[in-house]
């Protein structure tokens, strides 16, 4: 019987719910943590960045409508799908940055855990974020968060899922949609993902991944006008205050970047960064 020749996966781009490669037709190198060769992955440029966001922009009306409870399913979808490839993203791991088999396991099962973690927020966080507000007067005040809109996300650097997963799941708890520039050296495990978000329920443009340089691209999520909030996680070895600088020229909503073994660690203010408050009066009935 003859040899057969492997068949090597092919890493692109993820936008609007396809996989195209870099309109600029760029790749990079991606290594082992040995330094073996193990992939080419796509180097997004700026015209990906606009296609991007305009995916994004697109999909904002359809996952800000859908019911909490429905956003909830969604993303719990999502963390079933990811346990049913978990051996592949434990593998990914390992090869990609030389962590051992329990470590690689342990970033995976988190990664799992924070989007059922998140999953389960999607129809409780208003009650905690919203309220009834005491008025004088015949009038019910009632304050309750909806979703920002588009969220430009540079994911951590230094993990290859867990720190994208943290950054990405909140912002679409609310109702936003996400443009994700992935770790640059770790890029793998993000376009994985991007795979198991297409084949989930997540409908087309409500994540999309770049894969390539953050210095590169962040500085066009940073300055877009359909771009509303920034979430700078990932941003700590780039020039942030100049981003910061572009985004204010949009009235950007901007979250600094945050230092730490695990940034991004799950909690309630990373759904909330990302929301408007909005207040209703209604008046009491008189009868």
């Amino acid at each position: 019987m003859s040899a057969r020749l492997s068949v090597p996966k092919t890493y692109k781009l993820f936008i609007g719910g396809a996989f195209p490669r870099s309109e600029s037709g760029r790749t990079y190198p991606v290594t082992a943590a040995k330094g073996d060769f193990l992939a080419n992955a796509s180097r997004a440029s700026r015209k990906d960045a606009r296609d991007a966001v305009a995916a994004a922009v697109g999909a904002v009306k359809g996952w800000s409508a859908a019911t909490a409870y429905n956003r909830g399913q969604v993303l719990y979808r999502v963390a079933e799908l990811l346990e049913g490839r978990r051996a592949q993203f434990v593998d990914e791991i390992r090869v990609l940055t030389g962590a051992g088999a329990g470590a690689a396991s342990a970033e995976v099962d988190e990664a799992i855990d924070r989007w059922v973690w998140y999953a389960g927020w999607c129809d409780k966080f208003a009650q905690v974020a919203g309220n009834g507000n005491p008025v004088a007067g015949p009038y019910f005040n009632i304050s309750v968060p909806e979703p920002t809109g588009v969220v430009g996300v540079i994911a951590p650097q230094d993990t290859a899922l867990l720190g994208l997963v943290s950054a990405v799941a909140p912002a679409l708890v609310a109702g936003n949609t996400v443009v994700a520039i992935a770790s640059e050296r770790y890029p793998l495990s993000a376009v994985s993902l991007a795979e198991v978000l297409a084949t989930s329920d997540v409908p087309a443009g409500v994540v999309n991944v770049l894969t390539g340089s953050p210095a590169e691209i962040a500085p066009w999520l940073a300055s877009h006008p359909d771009v509303h909030a920034l979430d700078l996680v990932g941003a700590g070895d780039l020039d942030w205050v100049d981003l910061q600088i572009a985004a204010a020229q949009t009235l950007t909503r901007v979250l600094p970047p945050e230092n730490g073994k695990d940034a991004a660690a799950p909690r309630l203010d990373r759904i909330t960064a990302f929301t408007e408050t909005k207040t209703v009066w209604h008046p009491k009935s008189l009868v």
